[in-house]
Order: structure tokens, then C-alpha cells, then sequence
């Protein structure tokens, strides 16, 4: 699978309208994309298994994406294999209260994973740039200083991502940003789908189909946050989502190509560990 076809370059602008949210790539049925995801999820859960061993590095997994995506889904389907021990999820709804008494990366900061770990966003930080962005209007719950530039602002915001995602990078944190792309017109069949079934009608809201009088405004800002803040050391990939059992194939695949870069191994034994092991294994097996 060529990963070029779905990262963001750092040093282009790039228009999502040239990004097809219906590529199936080389699968030609959901069936071969399932079977190829099942083979990751084994090579994944082994490779998760050396990342908490060596204790080296953290990986940041982020998602992006309209509403009904299919982010928790993928989340759900790529991460059920690994140990929970080593893998947490954090959802990122509207912020309190004490949040916004804090500045807008603190919440996420807070939950960054620790070394060791696969951490995974549920939307983000990048929210900040995003639907506030579509929505000016909720900065004045902020708590902020007076705004007098509003394209240096959101200059300022883009510029302090990247510094603190190199940060994040120089001290083993690696970062995966994904965003699902879907179409208009696949949303909306979502939508009904989770209106018609009943075991689905918690999943939807009023508010997402107002959100959708916005979609244009959405895919601009989506865009200027792509072309700002995909870099060499943290870039996005945008991922074809019209079809969640290849979206789940793709994100699968990227994940366990960027673990196995780092060409982990299990921490080898020091002379002293091998000489307890020794007489730990003689006390166990002359123990009556």
C-alpha cells in the first residue's frame, strides 16, 4: 500500500477535492479489506507489545473528521487487538468550564500518552482550528485577550501546534494525524441510516444536521490546516472514508508501517538479570 497517496506533503499546498473519499485503492471487496485487517491487527498487536516493552517511544494517534466518519468505528475495528495496558482513548467534546480557565492545548496536553503507550485522540487540539474557526463566535467564552488581528490569530494557533508536535517528536512522542474524508452525500446517508435504526438513534444529534449548513466553511478550514500544519515530523494523512472497511485497512497499515520503523526489540538482560534468572529458575525447580 503507497502511504504517499494519502500523506499531506510539507513543502505544497493541496486541495482535499483532489483527494477521492471513495478510492478503494488495490481491494476489490470489503471481504479482501477485511481479511487484510485481520492480518494487521496480529502484526499490530505484536508490535505494541515490543513499544510497551522497550518503554522508548509513545505514539499520538489523532482523528479528524465531519461527524459520522466513521472515527469511532475505525478506532473501534484497527485497535481492538492490542492490550489495553498499553493503548488509551480520549474523546474531546465542547470544553468546560476549567478548561477554558487554561490555554487551549491544556486538556490535551494532560493526556498525551506516556512512553510505552498508543494514545489516541478522538478529535483534538486541532478542534481549535477548526469548528472555532467555522464558529468565531465561541472564542468569547475563551477567556482570551483581545483579539485585533483575527488572520494573525489563527496564524499564531497554527504556528504553536507545530512547535509544540516537534516538542512532542524531540522527546519520543510520534505523531499520526488522520483524517477521515467523506462526502456530503455519504454523511447524509449515515445520518438516515442512524435515524431508521433505533439501536443507532443515540449516535445522532439535531445539531449535526445544522452542522452541515457549514460543510463548505468545514472543508476550507480543513484544508488551511492541512496546508499549515502538515509537517515532515508530524504530517496528516488524508484517508478515503466512504467505504469504512477500507478506511479501517488503510489507517491499520500506516500504523504498523510507522511502528516498524522504529525497529524496536525487547530489552535485553543484563549479566546481573541473567544471574538471578539462574537462580530463581534453580529455587523454582528444586522446590518440593
Amino acid at each position: 500500500m503507497n502511504h504517499n497517496n494519502f500523506i499531506v506533503p510539507h513543502d505544497r499546498k493541496i486541495k482535499i477535492k483532489d483527494y477521492d473519499p471513495g478510492d478503494t485503492g488495490e481491494f476489490h471487496s470489503k471481504e479482501e479489506a477485511a481479511e487484510k485487517l485481520l492480518e494487521g491487527k496480529e502484526k499490530l498487536k505484536k508490535l505494541q507489545d515490543v513499544l510497551y516493552a522497550s518503554n522508548m517511544y509513545g505514539i499520538l494517534i489523532i482523528f479528524q473528521a465531519m461527524d459520522a466518519a466513521g472515527k469511532d468505528s475505525t478506532i473501534k475495528h484497527v485497535m481492538s487487538g492490542v492490550n489495553p495496558q498499553g493503548c488509551q482513548v480520549f474523546s474531546f467534546k465542547a470544553p468546560s468550564a476549567e478548561e477554558h480557565d487554561h490555554d487551549f492545548m491544556w486538556r490535551c496536553m494532560k493526556s498525551m500518552p506516556e512512553k510505552g503507550r498508543i494514545g489516541i485522540f478522538n478529535r483534538s487540539y486541532y478542534e481549535e482550528v477548526l469548528v472555532v474557526r467555522v464558529h468565531p463566535e465561541w472564542l468569547e467564552g475563551q477567556n482570551l485577550p483581545p483579539i485585533k488581528d483575527y488572520d494573525k490569530f489563527w496564524k499564531t494557533r497554527f504556528e504553536d501546534i507545530n512547535n509544540i508536535e516537534e516538542y512532542l517528536t524531540n522527546n519520543g512522542i510520534i505523531i499520526l494525524k488522520f483524517y477521515l474524508n467523506i462526502t456530503k452525500e455519504e454523511q447524509k446517508k449515515r445520518f438516515l441510516k442512524r435515524i431508521d435504526t433505533p439501536e443507532k438513534n443515540w449516535k445522532f444529534s439535531y445539531n449535526d444536521v445544522k452542522e452541515r449548513e457549514y460543510w463548505d466553511d468545514y472543508m476550507k478550514v480543513y484544508e488551511e490546516t492541512f496546508n499549515h500544519t502538515s509537517t515532515k515530523h508530524a504530517p496528516w494523512y488524508i484517508i478515503p472514508a466512504n467505504h469504512k472497511w477500507y478506511a479501517r485497512s488503510v489507517v491499520a497499515d500506516i500504523v504498523i508501517s510507522k511502528l516498524k520503523e522504529l525497529d524496536l526489540k525487547y530489552p535485553k538482560s543484563t549479566d546481573e538479570h541473567k544471574t538471578d534468572l539462574t537462580k530463581a529458575k534453580e529455587i523454582l525447580e528444586t522446590e518440593e
